[in-house]
């Protein structure tokens, strides 16, 4: 499993110009599943991430988590997380898993951060 976390004063998702989900401050989670992936790495990732400090405090140092700050969780699925780009100008997806076992997955890695952060969760 491969997340991208970056943190945002707000963020959407947008198909076909219309909005899918928004947030305003909090984390936009791009989350890559792997084949090998499993239930305990979503575990693990959704204990980990709201505990990460990435967010300034009073004195312009990141000591505040997600947790911290009250802020909302926007989670997309990314399969190209897993590109192997070494070869040629093709990239290969063969490690990210099939939607059959990703989604899931996503879905699990979803209910285990709402279970974490309920009042700030958006999907």
């Amino acid at each position: 499993m491969k997340v991208v976390i970056q943190r945002v004063t707000s963020a959407s998702v947008n198909i076909n110009e219309s909005e899918l989900a928004t947030i305003g401050k909090g984390l936009l989670i791009l989350l890559g599943i792997e084949t090998e992936d499993t239930v305990s790495d979503a575990e693990k990732l959704c204990a980990k991430i709201p505990k990460i400090r990435i967010f300034s405090d009073e004195n312009r140092l990141m000591n505040l988590s997600n947790s911290d700050v009250n802020g909302d969780y926007l989670v997309v699925s990314q399969f190209t997380l897993h590109a192997e780009t070494r070869k040629g100008n093709r990239p290969s997806y063969i490690k990210a898993a099939r939607p059959e076992q990703a989604i899931p997955l996503y879905e699990k890695f979803i209910e285990l951060l709402y279970k974490k952060q309920v009042k700030n969760f958006h999907r």
